[in-house]
């Protein structure tokens, strides 16, 4: 199919000018090579900084037995390797499908200006992703969840954070 092809090219036309669309191309482009390569399910996505993809991400999970390998957080950590940084502030992220729970927490980490997004999460859970669990879940009261979640040794713990506290040549984030 044509729009194979179009993985990673460059994303600029004739005049230097982009479009969005042409970007959710490129995004659509990885999610469809990812099925067809079997690399994971059909997601893909790109990081964009002034019209420039500077990240690419397909999803990799089945190929790379990591459940964090969403192509989302991918396109992110592309980016961030790319651009020497760990916050993209002044990039926007073009994936195939709206972000799950994680990916949307890794894109607020990343600090992403924009998300555009093709497939709701209903088209997802339509052919076998659902995310409404874990969006429900994450809704809930510690005490309420599934997966049981258990304080154990808070005050040892706790060092570390002094020690990052009282550090003075620490990065924030």
């Amino acid at each position: 199919m044509a729009h194979h092809r179009a993985v990673g090219r460059e994303m600029t036309t004739a005049g230097g000018d982009t479009r969005p669309e042409d970007f959710m191309r490129e995004a659509i482009a990885l999610a469809c090579a990812g099925v067809d390569q079997h690399l994971g399910g059909p997601f893909g996505a790109v990081v964009v900084r002034e019209g420039e993809i500077v990240g690419r991400g397909q999803n990799r999970v089945t190929s790379t037995n990591d459940p964090t390998a969403h192509a989302e957080v991918q396109a992110i950590r592309d980016a961030c390797r790319r651009l020497e940084t760990f916050q993209l502030s002044d990039c926007d992220l073009y994936t195939s499908c709206e972000p799950c729970p994680m990916c949307l927490s890794a894109i607020y980490w990343a600090r992403l200006k924009a998300v555009y997004y093709g497939c709701h999460r209903a088209d997802a859970a339509a052919v076998g992703f659902d995310d409404a669990k874990i969006y429900d879940e994450v809704a809930r009261d510690l005490e309420d969840r599934e997966l049981p979640l258990h304080a154990l040794m808070r005050e040892e713990a706790l060092e570390a954070m002094r020690q990052w506290e009282a550090q003075t040549d620490r990065i924030d984030y």
